[in-house]
């Protein structure tokens, strides 16, 4: 993909997303071999009219439907990239994500302020996960690099057996969303597990978070993001106990012989040694907030609530650090300040482009230049590290491979 990894979820959207994705792995289907997938279909009818589904939706949906069995083996398909926290970080705050982030903050300041009021969720939270789930709700993602969810999840339901009832129940609410209206098979275009839109959902949380924001008769993940984002941060109020007026935590140095992992008042960490990089004090000092050092050697953060809140919508400590971080970075906010151990910084917008530009001219194509960075670029990435054995060859589209194309002109 030329631009941003299609994403990147709560337990129940996301962690039964990695169980599925090693189920799938592993190997073949049983179902395929036991039921052929007509015969399936009819036999699934009567789940859907047990919940509500009508005759004519889902003959509407499922009839003559072919299902998408790519699904078994995309997972394993996909190059395994490795990345460190301080590349998994450089790639998602981005130069890119940055500046499209602030304008669009600017576009929707009247809606943010809306969302934040109603539900307590600060702007910088919406807008980092919107920028990570879908580039913001790109276009050419959604017409490129999203499928239709009905041949995926029908094929999840019937011929992947360690999650089925998972599967199955997820293929039933997105019936259920067809038939309410809110959405047509036409439309219904996401990841090969079924999560679609602005901030990706899966249709369970459509069907039970989703909520008509701009009033226009119909909940939906698409479209403008007034939907989306706000039925987002009611997911983070009611589901993750969002706290209104708390910052996610801070980034901090910690001194030596400090124990991480712990919770304490920011006012106790203050007292043994734990300070933020620029001496500032912490706002509220008598929060509570969790140490994290997650690289010895690296950056210590000081993690409240609101932290774990973000991460229930995907239970990923790197990816929530990604989107509180991102967040802080469109408003303003510096830098990671300590490095990371082997890092480096983040390639500027320019330099992205300038590898993508020298790669596509070496013969490594990347799918285009436009200085964001997904699954083609570094699919060329790893590529071109291999044929001049530059080690490790991981993908990563950073500084020291700017250096090294430039070399090899």
């Amino acid at each position: 993909m030329r631009g941003l990894d299609p994403t990147t979820s709560d337990l129940s959207r996301r962690a039964c997303l990695r169980l599925a994705a090693a189920a799938l792995a592993m190997g073949g289907s049983q179902a395929e071999a036991a039921t052929p997938f007509p015969q399936w279909v009819d036999s699934f009818k009567s789940r859907a009219l047990a919940r509500g589904v009508s005759d004519a939706t889902y003959s509407r949906v499922m009839h003559g439907l072919k299902p998408d069995t790519s699904v078994y083996a995309l997972d394993r398909s996909q190059p395994e990239f490795t990345e460190t926290l301080w590349q998994y970080l450089n790639r998602r705050v981005s130069d890119w994500r940055i500046t499209e982030g602030r304008d669009k903050a600017k576009e929707n300041d009247a809606l943010l302020k809306r969302i934040e009021q109603d539900f307590g969720v600060a702007p910088p939270i919406m807008l980092g996960i919107w920028g990570v789930e879908s580039a913001y709700g790109d276009p050419y993602v959604q017409k490129n690099h999203m499928r239709p969810i009905f041949p995926a999840l029908a094929a999840l339901a019937w011929g992947e057996p360690r999650r089925r009832r998972y599967w199955e129940q997820e293929l039933l609410n997105a019936l259920v969303i067809v038939e309410r209206g809110w959405g047509t098979p036409e439309e219904m275009r996401g990841s090969w597990a079924g999560a679609m839109g602005h901030t990706q959902w899966m249709p369970e949380v459509w069907l039970n978070m989703g909520m008509d924001y701009d009033r226009d008769g119909k909940v939906s993940p698409f479209g403008r993001p007034d939907d989306a984002l706000a039925s987002t941060a009611r997911y983070l109020a009611n589901r993750g106990k969002y706290r209104r007026g708390e910052h996610w935590g801070y980034e901090v140095r910690v001194p030596k012989g400090v124990k991480a992992n712990a919770s304490r008042k920011y006012e106790a960490w203050s007292k043994a040694g734990v300070l933020r990089p620029d001496g500032k004090p912490f706002p509220q000092p008598g929060a509570s907030a969790k140490l994290w050092v997650p690289v010895p050697g690296g950056p210590g953060f000081l993690l409240g609530p609101n932290f774990y809140a973000v991460r229930s919508y995907n239970p990923s400590m790197n990816y929530t650090l990604a989107i509180v971080h991102l967040g802080d970075r469109i408003m303003g906010g510096p830098e990671v300040a300590s490095k990371f151990p082997g890092g480096e910084r983040a390639p500027t917008l320019a330099e992205i482009k300038e590898i993508q530009q020298r790669l596509t001219a070496a013969g490594f194509d990347t799918g285009g230049a436009d200085g964001r960075v997904g699954n083609g670029t570094m699919r060329a990435v790893a590529d071109f590290q291999r044929k001049v054995r530059m080690e490790p060859a991981d993908g990563y589209p950073g500084v020291r491979l700017l250096a090294r194309l430039r070399e090899a002109r």
